[in-house]
């Protein structure tokens, strides 16, 4: 049990450190240029971790209770699909896609988040001389939740959600077949994965709090460098995507009729 227990919080760390491969930051840092505040850059590395966590769960579960044989050109196709994406996400952040998205969805969920605390104004009792503070429907405050959900809207949840996803299709395999050489009970296999996906998620979250930090404390007086940045995390969006769909398209041979294909 010991033993297990320390496989298992070893889990949970290589998930911490999984969160740091490439891909993912370049990834996290093209969404977080876009987003102000650490609270709300935070909650969007948990939901990309989340997506990640998800994919993982479900195709390594498979993997190992199943004992299904991946095929070099279906794991170079999952990989293939980061890169795609990650070319999708520079193109978009380039041409100004993401920035009028953002503004759309935010105003939008801004809009929403004002008229709730209005409503909660309107419905609270008030007594001379004091300031009605928005509840929820059990009575405790919601300046908490106001600061953290206010401007973040449907978009901004489902696009971490949606990339965290398609990362986890590249690594699912590999973390199935790791798993399966070091754990031979399945069930202790599957739990692992679970760890490992708590891990990334946090991990995740700590990063995309690092990244957001100094954007956050220079939004107001170096915008310019602000724009800047974003700018530069589209492209190294868009390179770090074209390199991986070369070194997966025809150096590991994808697109030719030998694939060779490592999990990793």
């Amino acid at each position: 049990m010991l033993s297990f227990a320390a496989i298992l919080a070893l889990g949970f760390l290589l998930g911490m450190r999984h969160a740091t491969d490439p891909d993912h930051v370049v990834a996290i840092t093209t969404i977080v240029t876009k987003q102000r505040g650490i609270a709300k850059v935070g909650l969007i590395g948990a939901l990309w971790g989340l997506g990640h966590t998800f994919t993982i769960f479900v195709v390594g579960t498979i993997i190992i209770l199943f004992q299904v044989s991946i095929p070099p050109r279906v794991g170079l196709s999952m990989e293939f699909a980061v890169a795609a994406m990650l070319i999708l996400l520079g193109i978009l952040n380039l041409t100004g896609v993401l920035s009028l998205l953002q503004h759309k969805f935010t105003t939008g969920a801004q809009i929403l988040a004002a008229s709730s605390i209005r409503t909660s104004d309107a419905t609270a009792p008030r007594s001379s001389g004091a300031v009605a503070q928005p509840t929820s429907v059990n009575g405790r405050p919601l300046h908490w939740l106001n600061r953290v959900s206010q401007g973040v809207g449907l978009y901004n949840i489902l696009r971490p959600l949606a990339i965290g996803i398609v990362h986890g299709l590249a690594g699912s395999a590999a973390v199935a077949l790791l798993v399966m050489t070091t754990i031979h009970d399945s069930w202790w296999a599957v739990a692992y994965l679970l760890l490992f996906g708590l891990g990334t998620v946090v991990g995740m979250m700590l990063i995309t709090a690092v990244i957001a930090t100094p954007l956050t404390f220079t939004l107001g007086k170096f915008a310019a460098w602000n724009r800047g940045m974003a700018m530069a995390s589209g492209l190294l969006s868009l390179g770090f995507g074209l390199f991986l769909s070369y070194q997966i398209g025809f150096v590991d041979g994808l697109f030719t009729t030998h694939p060779q294909w490592t999990p990793r």
